[in-house]
């Protein structure tokens, strides 16, 4: 067994190879697409777990190790001398997975080097995140169970955010109110 450590998407698109396309780097899960589909190609061929092969990519020996399953026999005749490897294909940019690259990147920078400055995160507009910060800026506040009427969260998913999201990551401060039988409501303060 290997001790590489892979992504949960770099394993799915390595499985996936292995199982039904004899190798061949073909199918993408579906949150895969534009610029991180093109960060995870670059992850796999800047560990050598995949290898270019005309126009498109194949598991290499290594991406078969780190799987933990056989290399494949050799071919029986000699190969001639590899081409070089083709440029990737840019893929248009996507600005939705562009700032989910750039959000998972930071977060990831944040716990391998702690000492460096972060940027504050941005909220998008016409976002959920958005939604609910303009619901809890009303006077009235918003109660949880409006949140998840907007969003379609489960509870568990608005406190988490509450806590993540906009506490830690915004810098909001969230204040809470119960009246007597009433719901809690909360407000940016």
């Amino acid at each position: 067994m290997s001790t590489t450590q892979l992504t949960p998407a770099q394993h799915a698109i390595l499985a996936y190879a292995l199982e039904h396309t004899e190798g061949k780097i073909e199918w993408f899960p579906d949150n895969i697409k534009g610029g991180a589909r093109k960060k995870v190609l670059e992850g796999l061929v800047n560990r050598v777990l995949i290898t270019a092969s005309g126009s498109g990519w194949l598991v290499a020996a290594e991406g078969y190790d780190a799987m933990g399953r056989a290399r494949p026999a050799p071919a029986p005749a000699p190969a001639p001398a590899p081409a070089p490897a083709p440029a990737p294909v840019p893929l248009p940019a996507d600005p939705e997975i562009e700032a989910a690259v750039t959000a998972a990147e930071a977060e990831w920078a944040k716990d391998k080097a702690p000492d460096q400055v972060q940027a504050k995160p941005r909220t998008r507009e016409n976002s959920k995140q958005a939604s609910i910060i303009e619901m809890l800026k009303r006077p009235e506040g918003a109660t949880i169970a409006q949140i998840v009427q907007l969003t379609g969260w489960q509870t568990h998913t608005v406190r988490g955010t509450f806590a993540g999201a906009f506490k830690k990551k915004l810098g909001l401060t969230i204040v809470s109110e119960k009246a007597k039988g009433e719901e809690r409501v909360y407000r940016i303060a």
